[in-house]
């Protein structure tokens, strides 16, 4: 029985090692990790150039980790207006569902989110240029759909997608995603509480006197803000009204803290004229008290 043991520990030794030499040796033949000097690239309009089959990934061998020339690739589409935290978090979390990602970013068109959800703040090209730039993208797909065909996925060899698991309603339908969900290709995300570029244009609107005011501030005419003549001359007399406000409240501080440090120069005189008088009354009745008087006319 205990050489049974022993030959298990060193059985157990040689799997351990080998599995370290195997790892080892799998990291070696990973690619360095780009460094951050460099934006994404582009998705090929045509699709994947490359012309190898690509074998299905489970959900468990892309878990387990896949090979260095097998990346596991990871599809995660949104509008993106307004690039943000909550967006950010949201790629990172799909870059790091698996031990070896691709990250495949898909960013709709204008004409698109026009149709579907609303106007943008940001032009196309400026969403694609915020895409390529997080450091969690690999490759973004300009003009993408706004609902996922197996055609798409199969050109650009996607094998998963990710996005958070609240049903999306749009173009009609329930869900978006529901097809990739019954088709084993789902993985969820969390969405960041407290953040989204509707939040973000909820503050401009409530706030937009303050925003037209300090822009006209800024140098940007009246004709570039889309305000009309009436309105700009409201805006630039608050500004001076405003100012005015600050030089009032700037004197009254100033004059609070002068008349604060008089007073207590005041008490502090007072303090030490009451410390004299009482020295000068003590040493008045030490003199000319009633028995240093007697003594002295004595003598």
């Amino acid at each position: 029985m205990a050489k049974r043991r022993r030959n298990g520990s060193r059985g157990n030794g040689r799997t351990a090692r080998g599995g370290v030499q195997a790892q080892q040796q799998q990291q070696r033949k990973r690619p360095p990790i780009k460094a951050l000097r460099e934006p994404a690239i582009f998705a090929n309009r045509s699709g994947s150039a490359s012309d190898t089959p690509q074998e299905k990934v489970t959900l468990a061998q892309a878990r387990r980790g896949t090979p260095a020339q097998r990346p596991v690739r990871v599809y995660a589409d949104g509008i993106f207006d307004l690039f943000h935290s909550g967006h950010a978090r949201a790629l990172m979390q799909a870059k790091n569902l698996f031990p070896n990602t691709q990250l495949i970013v898909g960013v709709c068109s204008d004409a698109l989110t026009h149709k579907y959800k609303g106007y943008t703040v940001m032009t196309e090209d400026e969403r694609y240029e915020a895409l390529i730039h997080c450091r969690y993208v690999d490759e973004v797909v300009r003009d993408a759909p706004w609902t996922l065909t197996s055609e798409f996925l199969k050109k650009h060899r996607i094998d998963f997608v990710a996005h958070d698991d609240i049903p999306y309603t749009s173009a009609g339908s329930e869900d978006v995603y529901k097809h990739i969900k019954e088709a084993g290709m789902f993985v969820a995300t969390q969405r960041t509480e407290g953040i989204s570029t509707s939040d973000i244009i909820t503050r401009i609107v409530r706030d937009y006197d303050v925003y037209v005011r300090r822009n006209l501030q800024r140098g940007y005419t009246a004709r570039e803000l889309n305000v009309g003549f009436i309105k700009e001359k409201k805006y630039r007399l608050q500004q001076q009204v405003d100012r005015m406000k600050e030089t009032v409240r700037t004197v009254e501080e100033k004059s609070k803290h002068l008349v604060h440090r008089v007073e207590e120069k005041s008490h502090d005189l007072i303090y030490k004229w009451e410390e004299k008088s009482r020295e000068f009354i003590g040493n008045f009745l030490e003199l000319f008290g009633p028995d240093k008087a007697w003594h002295m006319i004595q003598e």
